[in-house]
């Protein structure tokens, strides 16, 4: 009878280990939200960096602010919307590109900063520049304005 008991036990500890592993999201599922630190404007250009460079979707709704545009100036220009930038950004997946990349401050005060961010590719070079607000004490990027 012990025997029985202890076979059925094991069996049921099995099966809800099964079930609970399976319903386990992925570990690298970046879809749960997660809040960063945007308290400086260098933190906010280092996680644009992350998100842009190194496919980093971790706090990404948080980076842009409620009215940001995106525009791409190339032989078609065009503008992107936030939510259609965020959706572009989350399909990423932890993809890194394979860039160098440099920032510079053009302009800062204590409300808003301008940098321009440079990635050198392999053939071209993107240039973005980005501003960025001081959004009730969280920098967020208001403008991207991207050149190839």
């Amino acid at each position: 009878m012990k025997t029985i008991a202890k076979t059925f036990a094991t069996a049921a500890l099995i099966a809800v280990s099964t079930f609970t592993m399976a319903a386990a999201k992925p570990a690298g599922d970046n879809s749960k939200k997660v809040t960063v630190n945007l308290s400086t404007a260098d933190l906010a250009i280092d996680q644009y960096l992350a998100v842009m460079t190194e496919g980093q979707s971790a706090g990404v709704e948080q980076l842009f602010t409620a009215d940001f545009s995106q525009k791409v100036q190339a032989s078609n220009d065009q503008t992107n919307s936030r939510s259609a930038v965020i959706s572009f950004l989350k399909k990423q997946k932890g993809e890194q590109l394979n860039c160098k990349t440099s920032t510079i401050i053009v302009e800062q005060s204590s409300d808003y900063v301008v940098a321009k961010v440079t990635q050198q590719f392999e053939g071209f070079t993107k240039t973005d520049l980005i501003t960025l607000v001081n959004d009730g004490g969280n920098w967020k990027v208001s403008q991207s304005i991207n050149s190839y």
